[in-house]
This record gives C-alpha cells, sequence and structure tokens, in this order.
C-alpha cells in the first residue's frame, strides 16, 4: 500500500505502532484500577487493600488488637499495612507495564512517555 514511499512507509508503520502502544496503555491503566493488593502487618493483624494503581480501597483490622494501652502500636500496624499495600502496588504495576512492552516487541525496562 505505501510500497515506494520510501521512509514514509517506515513513518506510518511507527505511527500505527505508538498508536496501539496508547491503546494498549490505556487499557492498561484501567485494568489496574481493578486488579487488589493486599498489604498486612502484625502477622496479618492489620491488611490493607489496595488498586495496583496504589488507591487505598479498603483496611481490615483484627478486634484483638484494640486496646486503648496499645494506640501507638495499633497506628503503627496501620501505616505498616498501607505502605506494605503501596509496595506491592507499584510492583504489581512496574509487572504489568514490563508485559505490556514486552508484547509489543520492546525492552521491557523501556520507560514510555504516557
Amino acid at each position: 500500500m505505501l510500497k515506494g514511499l520510501g521512509g514514509l512507509g517506515d513513518m506510518a508503520k511507527m505511527m500505527k505502532s505508538a498508536q496501539e502502544l496508547q491503546t494498549k496503555m490505556a487499557q492498561m491503566q484501567e485494568e489496574l484500577n481493578t486488579i487488589m493488593v493486599v498489604g498486612e502487618s502484625g502477622a496479618g493483624l492489620v491488611k490493607a487493600t489496595a488498586s495496583a494503581k496504589g488507591e487505598l480501597k479498603g483496611l481490615d483490622i483484627d478486634p484483638s488488637i484494640f486496646n486503648s494501652d496499645d494506640k501507638e502500636v495499633v497506628e503503627d500496624l496501620i501505616l505498616a499495612a498501607i505502605k506494605d499495600a503501596q509496595t506491592k502496588a507499584a510492583e504489581r504495576s512496574q509487572e504489568e507495564m514490563a508485559k505490556l512492552t514486552e508484547s509489543m516487541g520492546l525492552p521491557a525496562d523501556v520507560k514510555l512517555p504516557f
């Protein structure tokens, strides 16, 4: 179809690939909202659920840790669970990005501008 156009054919192919990549990136961003990860602390007494984009979605606290003398411990456990969930969300997001770039024939560690 673009035969005889020389470099313009290659440019059209690159533009099409870029558009495909942008579409797949948008789909991946939506999927990251539905992928859930769970961070834990205190041997599972506190669990924080977050989307793979890092948005906190839920918090589950075992009632056995509620003791007025342990207020600071409970607060620390909650923060630790949230940080664990955020770390797992970032890792999962990177894994999904690597899958996408690999499926497009790009190196897994390539940094995309969007």
